[in-house]
């Protein structure tokens, strides 16, 4: 294996165990990093990876976080922000399964509605949004029906 090749594949050291979200867009890996509040984790070993090279989109960034398996919450927080990216699921340093992230049909509680006048701003309820497209990143609010696009979604 030539030198060049070698430095490549080591750019990103390998986990024993843990998670490594992959294919995250450069433009969204902070957001997805502050989502899952990694900035609070202890304990576990964090590789934030940003503009590497990607055959499918240009450029991508990795988050890899050793000892760390996400619930199906944490993963819906990473999709609305960074749709289609890939979980890797790593144990003894084999990949052991991959899961595409996409939205849900619906999101209870995780989405803060934009409508001042929504009730969900005015009432202690939880909000409740139907995802209507999930390629574009669209909701839409089930009380006020007020659509949201993915860029102008507000997480709680």
């Amino acid at each position: 294996m030539s030198a060049a090749k070698n430095n490549k594949e080591l750019q990103v050291a390998a986990i024993e165990n843990g998670t490594v979200i992959d294919h995250i867009p450069s433009n969204q890996l902070f957001k997805v990093a502050s989502l899952l509040e990694l900035d609070k984790m202890e304990g576990n070993t964090i590789t934030i990876a940003n503009n590497l090279p990607s055959k499918k989109c240009g450029f991508k960034g990795m988050i890899k976080i050793s000892d760390k398996f996400f619930d199906d919450d944490e993963i819906s927080r990473i999709a609305l922000v960074a749709p289609n990216v890939i979980l890797n699921i790593i144990r003894n340093y084999e990949v052991v399964e991959k899961k595409r992230v996409a939205l849900p049909d619906e999101i209870i509680g995780l989405v803060k509605c934009n409508n001042p006048k929504c009730i969900t701003n005015n009432e202690p309820m939880p909000t409740r949004f139907e995802v209507i497209d999930k390629e574009a990143g669209t909701i839409k609010c089930h009380y006020c029906e007020r659509k949201i696009n993915k860029d102008d979604i507000i997480i709680k």
